[in-house]
């Protein structure tokens, strides 16, 4: 059966680890430590690549790119969005729209926002409105309350 339409969604989280920047969808945001991971740990691209891997379900993260491999040690997030995006599955499929939350205390992101959704309307090849991110905290409960460290989910919508 062939649909119009796909839909995925992704979800991801990363502890901080000082001495690390922090990038967020694909924005380096000023702040005292960063996110652990095996690449750059930017937990929105991550979330978002799922949410793609998902809408044609071509597995996770983990199975494109597993944190074993020496060649995605501290590799830009960016570069693996980019590799799905250019797979043979997703060559006649456009993106609607990507909906994203990022679920973070600290630092504050707001003054950011734009710039994530330019630096994601690029990767995509979109227009920035229809890329969208919003950051919420949790009021101080659990662990991202507790500044342990950040998540983030997203939806993304692609039709042929």
């Amino acid at each position: 059966m062939s649909v119009p339409f796909r839909t995925g969604q992704g979800f991801d989280v990363h502890q901080f680890k000082k001495g690390r920047p922090l990038i967020l969808g694909g924005i380096d945001i000023p702040s005292d430590q960063g996110l652990d991971g095996h690449s750059d740990a930017d937990v929105l691209i991550h979330a978002i690549c799922d949410a793609v891997l998902g809408a044609f379900a071509l597995g996770d993260l983990g199975k494109w790119f597993p944190d074993t491999a020496a060649e995605y040690k501290n590799i830009d997030s960016k570069i693996l969005l980019k590799t799905i995006l250019d797979t043979d599955e997703l060559g006649s499929w456009s993106l609607a729209n990507l909906d994203s939350t990022i679920i973070a205390q600290q630092p504050k992101l707001a003054p950011y926002i734009d710039d994530m959704r330019q630096s994601l309307a690029d990767i995509f090849s979109c227009e920035m409105s229809q890329v969208s991110v919003k950051a919420t905290t949790t009021e101080k409960l659990g662990f991202t309350g507790r500044g342990e460290g950040i998540a983030a989910m997203a939806t993304v919508l692609f039709y042929r």
